[in-house]
């Protein structure tokens, strides 16, 4: 919404150009008294047939960097235009130039630049209220100002576009151009408070925390980033955990197994032994084959001794009925008979021929 206000030029000054620069009091906090078609044209506040609508603007709002930055580089005009001025119509409607911006107690000053020289006849010939043109929102309600007054409206979010030399401003007679102390063409902003840069260390990343919403994403995103890396990590470690258990078992593993690797002695006493049962197995009758193994040989027996006696047989019962079916398998006993005394040579060859016979 396009609003405008009054301020009063303080101190002019010329220039060796003929220009005239003077500080004015271009706006104040407080109550201002607005029409009701101005602040509601549609009604749509059921305030346009209103005559008098009190609008606060508290310093928050008068004050805000932001705002009082939007009207430094900004024309003055001679009155205020019909339309917003702009590139397209600078030329025809610029009086003069915003230099600077500065806090006055309740009042924005601005240090303008006069540069016309028809409009700072005006001003020699007591023209000399001010009032600023800008858009503003409104926010509609119930409000009340420091001293009490009621208002229904607050302005909020100030963007200026010009300031105006009126015959009347709406800010009063203290916004307007004086006599009565000295001014420079051109002052900085150092009373509209510069708001510090303030930064939050994040993640050993340094955050600028003086925007809620941008300090919000970007946080936000360094989170996530944070979460997504630790996950990784997680993820590795258990993959690494992982690893090093199974190294652990297959060296477990690694060590039963050469704990359990027979001695070469154990290997001779194993052959022995095997060789010791295929050799009962023979004596009993019994074929052994090479894909044979020890237990397969010790049934092959006892099946082919005891038949269908030993059909449910565990392994214990073969094995100590193998050890009794072979006890004495492989062993010949022969009797010598009693001693016979040989005395000639015809007697031992006789001897020896039964001997061949009885074989």
């Amino acid at each position: 919404m396009q609003f405008h206000d009054a301020l009063t030029l303080d101190a002019p000054r010329r220039t060796q150009d003929g220009f005239l620069a003077v500080r004015a009091r271009a706006a104040r906090t407080g109550v201002y008294d607005y029409a009701g078609r101005e602040v509601d044209p549609d009604n749509t506040h059921g305030l346009r047939d209103a005559a008098t609508v009190k609008v606060l603007r508290d310093e928050h709002t008068v004050f805000d960097e932001r705002a009082a930055r939007s009207f430094i580089g900004k024309p003055v005009t001679d009155d205020h235009p019909t339309v917003a001025v702009t590139a397209h119509n600078h030329r025809d409607l610029a009086r003069g130039t915003v230099m600077g911006a500065i806090r006055d107690g309740d009042y924005l000053a601005f240090d303008l630049l006069l540069t016309d020289a028809s409009t700072i006849a005006k001003v020699d010939a007591g023209k000399r209220e001010l009032s600023n043109g800008y858009t503003s929102d409104l926010q509609f309600g119930d409000f009340t100002a420091p001293d009490g007054t009621k208002c229904q409206a607050r302005q909020t979010s100030i963007t200026g576009n010009h300031v105006a030399l009126v015959d009347r401003g709406r800010a009063g007679s203290e916004c307007a151009i004086k006599d009565g102390f000295a001014v420079c063409d051109t002052l900085p902003l150092p009373n509209v408070t510069e708001k510090p840069v303030k930064t939050m260390l994040i993640d050993g990343l340094t955050v600028d925390v003086s925007n809620v919403d941008t300090a919000e994403k970007t946080i936000g995103t360094i989170l996530a980033a944070r979460d997504a890396a630790t996950a990784q990590v997680t993820d590795l470690q258990k993959d690494v955990a992982s690893k090093d258990a199974e190294i652990v078992k297959l060296t477990a593993d690694k060590q039963a197994l050469e704990a359990a690797k027979p001695t070469p002695a154990q290997l001779r006493d194993a052959a022995k032994a095997f060789s010791l049962v295929c050799d009962k197995a023979k004596a009993a009758g019994v074929t052994v084959t090479d894909a044979m193994d020890e237990t397969a040989i010790v049934k092959a027996v006892v099946d082919a001794k005891l038949g269908a006696k030993a059909a449910n047989y565990t392994a214990d019962q073969y094995a100590t009925a193998f050890d009794v079916l072979t006890v004495d398998a492989g062993t010949t006993v022969v009797s010598l008979g009693s001693p016979t005394n040989i005395t000639d040579g015809a007697a031992v060859r006789d001897l020896i021929k039964n001997r061949r016979n009885a074989a």
